[in-house]
């Protein structure tokens, strides 16, 4: 009949004549059985016409659906992630269901998952390298001093620019790591040399680290914000991915320029004295 459409089985077999309509002699095919004795499907399953996905996607093992879903104005990837999980709460699914997410989501939560493990060792790994080129375990402590003021300075300027705290601006935050500890670098070289040449006190050398140091620390704070700042400026496509970036480096810039002039000495003084405050005399030649 024409109301008839064929019926695709396992192996690409076609059986003629059935369709949406019952088909004739449904359920008298035969199957080989135990003993290669020829058993009646109808024995083994019961037919019945219903409706069926065309096809079914898997994850794993298990039977999967996909739910996409796009971010809406002004709306973080952290925000979307957070209300579609209150969604599925409020849902109430069953035991046996359980939701992932996949895509961005899943390698933002990743990613966030690892950020303090990432924090971390990028502290460690700064430590040690200090740690190495000074021999010593208390100047990099001095160095390390200066960059919560730069993690707090890219908060606040995320938060005046109600810009969200995405990946990208805690990429920003990591770039921060390394770029503000040149500051306290720059102080405390110029106060350890102070005093090995000069024979000084750790506060006159401190002291003149600060006035002879904060033009190139200056310099190299204004030629990092201003390269920062097509960043946070941007517009068009793709620019809602590299403002927060820009926005976070700026402002923690501009916090640590303010206080490491102020915070690192003192750091330096406490430590100075914590260590003992040893005074370097410097060497003279023997008298002809």
């Amino acid at each position: 009949p024409e109301q008839v459409d064929d019926i695709f089985v396992p192996g690409d077999e076609q059986i003629p004549g059935a369709g949406r309509e019952q088909v004739p002699g449904a359920g008298r095919e035969q199957v080989p059985g135990a003993g290669r004795a020829m058993v009646p499907l109808s024995a083994l399953v019961r037919l019945e016409r219903t409706t069926a996905p065309l096809s079914v996607e898997h994850q794993g093992q298990f039977p999967a659906a996909t739910i996409t879903f796009n971010l809406g104005p002004g709306i973080s990837l952290g925000d979307a992630a957070a209300a579609v999980e209150q969604a599925t709460r409020d849902v109430g699914l069953p035991a046996t269901m359980r939701t992932e997410f996949a895509g961005n989501a899943r390698a933002f939560q990743s990613f966030s998952r690892d950020q303090p493990l990432l924090i971390l060792a990028a502290l460690l790994t700064i430590y040690l390298v200090l740690g190495v080129l000074y021999e010593h375990l208390l100047h990099p402590i001095t160095i390390l001093s200066t960059l919560p003021t730069a993690g707090i300075g890219a908060l606040l300027a995320l938060l005046a620019t109600d810009t969200p705290f995405t990946v990208i601006a805690l990429i920003g935050v990591i770039l921060l790591m390394g770029i503000v500890k040149k500051n306290a670098i720059m102080l405390v070289d110029f106060a350890l040399e102070h005093e090995r040449t000069e024979g000084v006190g750790g506060m006159t050398a401190i002291l003149e680290a600060c006035r002879e140091r904060f033009r190139p620390i200056l310099m190299t704070t204004l030629a990092a914000v201003f390269g920062a700042v097509p960043l946070a400026l941007a517009s068009g496509a793709g620019s809602e991915l590299r403002q927060p970036l820009g926005i976070a480096i700026i402002g923690g810039l501009l916090l640590s320029q303010i206080l490491t002039l102020y915070t690192t000495p003192v750091v330096y003084l406490a430590l100075d004295g914590l260590g003992g405050g040893r005074r370097r005399v410097p060497a003279t030649a023997p008298a002809e």
